[in-house]
């Protein structure tokens, strides 16, 4: 039994200032094959990595095509999207004949001509390989679940956490669900109910959680093998976009049409209440103050670089500077130039500096201000679950009682060492604020005494009526 892996994925915001070319690929994820390193997942490539640790004992072999992954930003431009998409098929016409395929995909990319790049590559492979070999696709909830590449998967399965901390359980589930269709154990039909809402649902609040635990419950029983909810990513122009409920059945179409239904008529039941509850900048710096305890976690969605915002707007961390706040740390603000500036000034130095508020309007007006340079670092990483995520080059600058972490290369707060990286501990720290809208909860949720939402003037506007 043979099986082909690979990955092609970022996250396209369509109205992001930000252009995505194979550089930023490159910056991110861009192995060959057999490249991928062995340690843990990247951005998207769980389901290549679960099948390399599992091919020997389960008796299949695995051939590794490439995986091209970049953080969120804007539309991938199209020579660069067909060149590494044309790799990958490549790869997969010379791997012939095979039995299987395995995309760690996400499944919210546009590039310009394709405004549903996971239904193009996946016609593509398809026509490749015919209608008898099993594919299996994971998939972000935060995606556009088309109704072609539905019809050309076999197998689709959403992460089911938000944040995504179940990325390798998933495609431990895609591969168990393509190996089984292959063995002619389980015939999985696919049923998928459109609930014509744009939503965000973190998954580390109610009612989100409850639902989540039972949809999980209800799975490998009944004949029921799989449920994906799949969120959707609002920060796009496409034409299939909204939050849709896929479930797998085997071999009874019926009874996944009812479980979808049912499910999706909840998930619409659940319209403006899944939503955490947003301060305005002044307000949540006020009550962050004012909390009894530390630390107060504040995050900051509307610039969250996981959803293609910049972020470098600078409205909260002005917001602290102007009341004199002390015991606050901030990050990540992207700003290559700064942080090279800082590396030319050195650990220790104090030097005017002008930082953020660079991309657009939406980031605010930069900062200007005599810095203390506290720590540099080369070449950062910090954690998201089982994934590594690169920071590149960081600096750690101090503006009264505030710490900054400035990062080279542009992505959300996920993990700690954000922080500790530079000597920074959050857990000692009053206020600890964060560009990311809820994939933050993942390490920052556990040492939190309370954590606020703030909806910054960035351009990723909590209310979804604003978005063109």
């Amino acid at each position: 039994m043979r099986l082909f892996a690979a990955t092609i994925a970022t996250e396209t915001n369509t109205f992001s200032p930000l252009p995505t070319s194979i550089e930023a690929y490159r910056e991110s994820v861009f192995f060959r094959p057999g490249e991928h390193p062995d340690d843990a997942p990247r951005m998207c490539t769980a389901p290549l990595f679960v099948a390399r640790k599992r091919a020997r004992a389960e008796g299949f072999e695995l051939i590794e095509g490439s995986c091209f992954a970049a953080s969120p930003a804007g539309t991938t431009n199209r020579a660069d999207y067909e060149t590494m998409r044309d790799e990958i098929l490549d790869q997969l016409k010379a791997a012939m004949p095979v039995d299987g395929i395995l995309f760690g995909l996400h499944g919210a990319m546009v590039a310009h001509g394709y405004d549903d790049v996971e239904g193009d590559i996946l016609e593509r492979a398809r026509a490749i390989v015919g209608p008898k070999c099993v594919i299996g696709v994971e998939l972000d909830p935060h995606c556009h679940l088309t109704l072609k590449r539905v019809a050309l998967a076999d197998v689709i399965v959403c992460y089911k956490e938000f944040p995504h901390t179940d990325v390798v359980e998933r495609a431990e589930d895609v591969l168990d669900l393509v190996l089984g269709k292959l063995r002619g154990e389980i015939n999985p039909v696919t049923s998928v109910y459109d609930c014509r809402q744009i939503n965000s649902y973190p998954t580390t609040l109610q009612p989100m959680r409850a639902f989540v635990d039972r949809i999980m419950a209800m799975e490998g029983k009944d004949g029921i093998l799989s449920i994906s909810i799949a969120h959707c990513f609002p920060y796009a122009d496409v034409a299939e976009l909204g939050s849709r409920v896929l479930v797998i059945a085997d071999g009874d179409k019926a009874k996944a049409d009812a479980l979808a239904t049912r499910l999706g008529e909840e998930v619409v039941g659940l319209r403006g209440k899944t939503m955490p509850s947003y301060l305005g900048v002044a307000e949540g710096v006020v009550a962050g103050r004012e909390f009894n305890d530390l630390p107060v976690v504040m995050a900051d969605p509307a610039d969250n670089a996981g959803g293609g915002a910049p972020s470098d707007n600078t409205a909260i961390l002005r917001e602290l500077i102007a009341r004199e706040v002390e015991d606050a740390i901030l990050g990540p603000i992207w700003d290559p130039i700064a942080v090279r500036l800082c590396f030319d000034a050195g650990v220790g130095a104090t030097f005017p500096l002008r930082f953020g508020g660079k991309i657009g309007p939406t980031s605010g007006a930069p900062i200007d201000a005599d810095v203390t340079v506290t720590a540099l670092r080369r070449d950062c990483w910090q954690s998201f679950g089982p994934t590594q995520v690169p920071l590149g080059d960081c600096a750690a600058i101090r503006i009264g009682g505030v710490d900054i972490v400035l990062i080279a290369n542009r992505t959300q707060a996920l993990g700690l060492e954000l922080f500790t990286n530079m000597g920074i501990d959050p857990r000692t720290r009053k206020l600890v604020v964060v560009k990311s809208t809820n994939h933050f909860m993942a390490a920052f949720g556990p040492i939190a005494k309370k954590v606020l939402y703030i909806d910054s003037d960035g351009p990723l506007s909590r209310d979804f009526r604003r978005i063109p």
